[in-house]
């Protein structure tokens, strides 16, 4: 004899949940938040360093040498992204504030979109940069 607790339907969790594209969408925009807090403040760093002159500078331009210096671009292509990505999901955010694009097809069309377009213009950026 099953128990009442027994029938009671059970939240989905890790092992029965199916991702899909809003979900990622809505980790990525959180992600690319706190990159953008973390690619302001190194901008800053970077605007405070140079105002301070050319010696002060040098720890940059020392910083885009050698294997630092991949790493360096790496960094700044990652926050191009990241700006971009949350830029473009949050128009998409002002869209949902006006109650429009709520259908989970279509949502899940527009978050495969963004990512897209978000890689698209990060390389038409660094392309023509």
């Amino acid at each position: 004899m099953a128990s009442k607790a027994d029938t009671r339907p059970l939240s989905p969790h890790v092992q029965v949940w199916r991702w899909h594209a809003t979900m990622a969408s809505s980790i990525l925009h959180r992600a690319t938040g706190v990159a953008n807090y973390i690619g302001a403040v190194l901008t800053a760093i970077w605007l405070v360093l140079l105002a301070m002159g050319p010696e002060a500078y040098g720890i940059v331009e020392t910083l885009q040498t050698g294997v630092l210096g991949v790493i360096f671009t790496l960094v700044l292509i990652g926050f191009t992204f990241s700006l971009t990505y949350h830029m473009l999901n949050g128009i998409r955010h002002l869209a949902w504030d006006a109650g429009k694009g709520f259908d989970p097809k279509g949502s899940n069309l527009r978050s495969i979109l963004i990512i897209i377009a978000s890689v698209v213009i990060t390389a038409l950026i660094w392309i023509l940069a």
